[in-house]
C-alpha cells in the first residue's frame, strides 16, 4: 500500500511541474537560510572537546585592587586573565594532570629561503602541557617535553599552513627556523587543527579564528621582550622597562588546568587560596579570596562566545522557514482540492480516509525532501560566503549532524505545509462528485 501511495505521489509531482517546483524552491529556500544559520550558532555554541570539557579549568586569580574592578556587569569578578609573576607561582604545583600559561605574539620570522622574506607569525607561547592538555594532532614529531619549559630550550612545533609555506609541506622536524635574533630547533608540525569554537583564547573576538601558526616556550617571552599582542589590563604605576612590566599588577595571561577528579579539583583550589593567602602577607591580592576554576562550557558562556547576532539571525531565519511553509498551505489546499472528484471516486471505491491523508501527506514530504536537498546546496554557498566575508577559512562548514539537522528541517516544513490540506482532501463526501459524474 505505500508503494501505491508513493507512486501516486510522484506521479502528482510530476503532473504538475512548474507548480512542484515553485513549491520545492519555496522550502529551499526557508531551508538554505535555517540550516545555514543554525551551523554559524552550532559552531558557536558546540563544546570543542567533550570527551573532557568537564576536566578542563581556565584559572582566575583575584589579585585585583579594592577600589576597581575588571568586569564592569560584576565588581566582584575576578580579573580575566593573571600576571607573569602569579603565573610563575602556581606553576610550582604538581596537582595538575596538565597546566599550561599562555598568550599570543608576533615575533618576526626570518626564513632561511633566498625568494622568501621575513614576515611577523602570530605566535602562541605556552607549556609543553599545553598539546597533550588540548589534545593537539601530530603529522610529524611531537611537542616539546617539561625539561625545555625548565631550560629555556630554543624549540618551536608549528601548524601545517606554516610549514606548507616554508617547506613545502616536508617533513621539517629537526631542521632549524630564525625567529627575532634566534634559530630554533623544529621539534613538530602539526596536523590541521581548528577547535570549534576556540575556546583556550576567547579574547577580542578569537573564538572562531584560527590556530597560530608557530608555538614557542613560555619563558622566551622573557628571553625575547615578546609583547602580548591580546588583552593587557594593569593597575598601579611601574617603569617602562619590560621587567617592571613583568612583575607589575598587569593581568595578560591565560591559565588552564586539566584536573580529572574531584580530589584535584579539591586540592587545586586549595592551593590556590593558599597561594593567594601568602600574597597577602606581601601586600598584594586585598580583596577576599575569590579564586575560580572554570570548566570549558561555562567559561564559553562566561565570555560570551556566541554573538546577539548569531541568535537573532537563527531566530530570524526559523521564522522565515515557518512563513514559508504557512504560505504553501494555500497552494497546496488549491492543488489538492482540485482533484476532488478523483478522490470522491476512489473513496467510493473503498479507499480509506487514512489512506487519502497519507498519499497527500506523503507528496507533501517528497516536495519537502526536495526542498531540503536544495537548500543544503544553497546553505553551502551561503556559508562559503560567510567564510570570505568574516575571514574564517573554512570554519563554518554542514557536518553530518547540519545535514541531518537540514533534512529534518525540510520534513517539518513538508507537515506543516501538508497536514491542513491533506486533512482537508480526505474529508471529501465521495456522494457529492458521484453524482457529478
Amino acid at each position: 500500500m505505500l508503494s501505491y501511495q508513493l507512486k501516486n505521489a510522484l506521479n502528482s509531482i510530476r503532473n504538475n511541474p512548474i507548480l512542484s517546483g515553485l513549491l520545492i524552491c519555496a522550502i529551499g529556500l526557508g531551508v538554505a537560510m535555517s540550516t545555514a544559520s543554525l551551523t554559524v550558532y552550532y559552531i558557536y555554541s558546540g563544546d570543542p572537546i567533550p570527551h573532557k570539557s568537564d576536566r578542563l579549568f581556565y584559572v582566575q586569580l583575584d589579585n585585583w585592587e579594592l577600589s576597581s574592578s575588571s568586569n564592569p556587569q560584576d565588581e566582584t569578578a575576578p580579573p580575566t586573565q593573571i600576571t607573569y609573576r602569579d603565573l610563575l607561582g602556581i606553576m610550582e604545583s604538581d596537582i595538575p594532570t596538565h597546566q599550561s600559561g599562555m598568550v599570543a605574539t608576533y615575533p618576526t620570522v626570518h626564513p632561511s629561503g633566498v625568494d622568501q622574506r621575513p614576515f611577523r607569525a602570530k605566535t602562541r607561547m605556552c607549556y609543553a602541557d599545553f598539546f597533550p592538555m588540548f589534545e593537539v594532532p601530530f603529522r610529524y614529531g611531537s611537542g616539546w617535553d617539561r625539561r625545555a619549559d625548565q631550560n629555556a630550550e630554543p624549540v618551536i612545533v608549528l601548524d601545517a599552513k606554516t610549514n606548507d609555506k616554508l617547506f613545502g609541506g616536508a617533513n621539517s622536524v629537526g631542521r632549524t627556523l630564525r625567529i627575532e635574533d634566534r634559530e630554533f630547533s623544529i621539534v613538530g608540525v602539526l596536523d590541521p587543527w581548528r577547535p570549534k569554537p576556540r575556546f583556550y583564547d576567547t579574547f577580542g573576538r578569537n573564538a572562531t579564528r584560527e590556530p597560530e601558526g608557530i608555538f614557542m616556550p613560555f619563558a622566551f617571552v622573557e628571553r625575547l621582550e615578546l609583547d602580548n599582542m591580546g588583552s593587557t589590563i594593569c593597575f598601579g604605576d611601574f617603569d617602562d622597562e619590560f621587567a617592571a612590566f613583568l612583575q607589575s599588577e598587569c593581568s595578560w595571561i591565560q591559565m588552564w588546568v586539566q584536573l580529572d577528579d574531584d580530589r584535584q579539583r579539591e586540592a587545586y583550589h586549595g592551593f590556590l587560596n593558599a597561594y593567594a593567602q601568602q600574597q597577602k602577607k606581601l601586600g598584594r591580592f586585598p580583596r577576599p579570596l575569590n579564586n575560580r576554576l572554570v570548566p570549558v562550557m561555562s567559561w564559553l558562556r562566561d565570555q560570551e562566545v556566541v554573538p546577539d547576532e548569531a541568535k537573532g539571525v537563527l531566530l530570524i531565519s526559523l521564522l522565515f522557514l515557518v512563513v514559508c511553509s504557512v504560505n504553501l498551505i494555500g497552494i497546496l489546499l488549491g492543488k489538492f482540492l482540485a482533484r476532488a472528484p478523483q478522490v470522491g471516486v476512489r473513496r467510493a471505491l473503498g479507499a480509506s480516509r487514512f489512506s487519502i491523508f497519507t498519499q497527500h501527506l506523503l507528496e507533501c514530504e517528497l516536495l519537502g525532501v526536495c526542498g531540503g536537498l536544495l537548500g543544503l546546496g544553497l546553505s553551502i554557498a551561503v556559508l562559503q560566503f560567510v567564510n570570505q566575508s568574516l575571514d574564517r577559512g573554512g570554519l563554518f562548514a554542514l557536518d553530518g549532524m547540519m545535514i541531518g539537522a537540514g533534512v529534518v528541517l525540510s520534513l517539518v516544513a513538508g507537515a506543516v505545509a501538508g497536514i491542513y490540506p491533506a486533512w482537508r482532501i480526505c474529508r471529501v463526501a465521495p456522494a457529492t462528485y458521484l453524482k457529478l459524474q
